[in-house]
């Protein structure tokens, strides 16, 4: 599962390359990514957040305690999540101009982008449906504990778009902005783009047949224990809204940027690349924790031993800070030379590319908060308490908002969405704060006995000397190789070994003992 994901994310990195290369980084991407963004954000809102926390572990008890092994349970789920995703796909293609109105006003400074963005969406919003035929297909698959199929076919979406930007790019002249874009190239991506979420989707079938699924219509779902399930996963879905909403106004706010440079990078495309890198730590290493400790903790709240959880909670936020910490402030240190490298190609060039590391830089250090509370949050669902981390979203999107709106108005565009993603890593710091202060009501104690201040205190100092080497070191290489693809490939590979062994070095100077928690350092 952890080879899958670190596959699936540098499949997902090398296409948002290929992606930036075809499109920039202007207005003109922003107009496809923020159409590419609406299918996920409304199948979640659909029935991806009730999905994946209280149907599915339905599901699994059904498995175990129904005469006939929840097969009958399992057919009438996947019968109620497909009449669910059709309809709910059918209204959202109907309801497009509105549903993009959201997203992007359609002003006459505007009208242009907001149609081509409605046109995207009309070619990428029936991926709603096939989302969620992944999405019940890999939790029918989890149920019978076959992971594997779930964690790789994501690979396959990567490779469908990486051919069909690479055909874009082969085959197609590069258009420099929304005026230029032809039919071709809107129905090659949008078609593409669909094509490879259905790919991914369907490919699970033959998984799930061979694992003893039957798909059997049943629309018998009446006294079913269904619609507990669903009237259980309300906070679920306010959570989800809440961060939605969030994503709206930010998504409103950095087309506007877009708008007004269209040409400069300034807006949401950037903003999207910065945060899709900024996140892969905490995908690989605290998901993958997570993933681990959950059942875990779970069981020592259902059996008393809340002192385990707390003490679970505490492990994971230290071994997983050897990882999140050094690579924020890797962040901080290199983010322009990683935008350059990975995005400053074709239709895209260092100037461009360079707001992006920016973000990146904004970004940073919120990384650590944003882990963090991430793995706090766990400790709720331990308990079964789905109402608390609702809450939490709400503060924290409420303060996202009141930043972002402030970064709109008084910033110019240039810096207004740079903004924006420092406000985005202070609202998880702000997060973070009265996520610990309710666990700590909740759990009846303190996470920290002082191990954990203490780690953390050495893992900062250790990162931020190390990003002082890092970003020192890469600077003496970029006054030597020059400008240029390669010369920013030597110094940021240069600032990067150099930062690494310097926080290695510190770390073992300091006694950081969770170090050896890491593969290959025992």
């Amino acid at each position: 599962m952890a080879v899958a994901t670190v596959v699936s994310r540098a499949t997902g990195l090398i296409r948002q390359v290929l992606q930036a290369a075809a499109l920039g980084v202007g207005q003109l991407a922003g107009t496809y990514n923020t159409a590419n963004t609406v299918p996920t954000s409304l199948y979640t809102l659909l029935i991806g957040g009730a999905l994946n926390a209280v149907l599915v572990p339905q599901l699994v008890r059904a498995r175990a305690t129904h005469p006939d092994g929840g097969r009958a349970y399992e057919q009438r789920l996947v019968t109620l999540v497909v009449c669910v995703l059709g309809v709910g796909t059918a209204l959202a293609v109907w309801a497009t101009p509105q549903i993009v109105g959201v997203y992007i006003q359609d002003t006459p400074k505007k009208h242009e982008a907001f149609q081509l963005t409605v046109t995207f969406g009309r070619f990428l919003l029936p991926q709603i449906f096939f989302y969620g035929l992944f999405g019940i297909y890999g939790q029918v698959l989890n149920a019978r504990e076959k992971f594997g199929a779930m964690m790789w076919t994501p690979v396959l979406n990567n490779v469908v778009l990486i051919g069909m930007f690479g055909a874009y790019l082969g085959l197609m002249t590069v258009p420099k902005g929304v005026e230029d874009i032809t039919v071709t190239q809107v129905r090659l991506l949008g078609i593409g783009t669909t094509a490879g979420i259905a790919v991914q989707a369907l490919a699970l079938i033959p998984f799930a047949r061979a694992a003893g699924f039957r798909f059997r219509p049943r629309f018998d779902w009446r006294g079913t224990g269904l619609g507990a399930g669903v009237h259980a996963a309300k906070w679920t879905l306010l959570f989800v809204l809440a961060n939605q909403v969030s994503l709206a106004v930010i998504t409103n706010y950095a087309n506007a940027a877009d708008a007004q440079q269209p040409k400069a990078g300034v807006g949401y495309s950037n903003y999207m690349y910065a945060q899709t890198i900024w996140m892969l730590p905490q995908s690989i290493v605290t998901v993958s924790l997570v993933t681990a400790l959950l059942p875990r903790m779970s069981r020592a709240v259902a059996e008393g031993r809340v002192s385990d959880l707390r003490a679970d909670l505490s492990r994971a936020l230290r071994i997983s800070g050897v990882v999140i910490v050094p690579t924020a402030f890797l962040f901080l240190a290199l983010g322009p030379q990683i935008a350059t490298l990975m995005f400053a190609h074709g239709a895209s060039d260092a100037a461009a590319a360079q707001p992006g590391g920016q973000m990146l830089q904004a970004f940073a250090l919120g990384l650590i908060p944003f882990s963090a509370q991430y793995l706090l949050l766990r400790g709720f669902y331990a308990f079964e308490d789905t109402r608390t981390p609702f809450f939490m979203a709400v503060w924290i999107s409420a303060v996202n908002i009141a930043l972002a709106t402030a970064c709109h108005v008084l910033l110019p565009a240039r810096w207004s969405v740079t903004g924006m993603a420092g406000a985005y890593a202070l609202s998880y710091l702000v997060g973070l704060a009265v996520t610990a202060r309710l666990l700590r009501r909740r759990t009846g104690g303190r996470l920290d006995d002082g191990a954990l201040r203490r780690t953390y205190l050495k893992l900062l100092t250790a990162a931020a000397l190390a990003a002082a080497a890092g970003w020192g070191t890469a600077q003496a290489c970029a006054d030597f190789l020059g400008s240029g693809t390669w010369a920013t490939a030597g110094a940021l590979a240069a600032g990067t070994l150099a930062l690494a062994l310097a926080f290695l070095a510190l770390a073992r100077f300091l006694k950081i003992a969770e170090l050896r928690s890491l593969p290959g350092l025992r």
